[in-house]
């Protein structure tokens, strides 16, 4: 069994404390619906990219993107004390687009599905 490295323990981490403080501690109401997805950090760890995603469309996912941008001093102040590394990593918000395109290929295959009927043909009996 391969030991996780050190950037995905760190990384985990991150999203943890992340979720927390959007729960606990945020009060823009653009940040309210979002969701932390995952956390990709560099294996030197200054650089920390976090995928979020938002219950609403575009315009709540454009939102969220501002409301993180006009937070993300009180954020790396409220993270780096509970992170207990020397230095604070980088962080960089983007939208995870990895739901919307599952919910696409879910609808893609139930059209299909509503074309064919079953997903196996019946066989016919002699």
């Amino acid at each position: 069994m391969r030991p996780f490295k050190r950037a995905d323990r760190v990384s985990g981490l991150i999203q943890k404390i992340l979720s927390e403080i959007l729960q606990k501690d945020i009060r823009d109401p653009r940040l309210h619906m979002v969701t932390i997805t995952r956390v990709k950090i560099s294996s030197d760890l200054k650089f920390a990219r976090v995928y979020f995603s938002t219950a609403g469309g575009e315009k709540s996912r454009e939102e969220a993107i501002l409301g993180f941008q006009t937070a993300l001093g009180f954020l790396k102040r409220a993270l780096a004390p509970r992170l207990g590394l020397r230095y604070m990593p980088d962080l960089k918000f983007s939208f995870d687009e990895s739901f919307d395109y599952a919910s696409r290929i879910h609808r893609i295959l139930e059209s299909i599905k509503g074309e064919n009927g079953t997903d196996y043909p019946k066989t016919e009996e002699k």
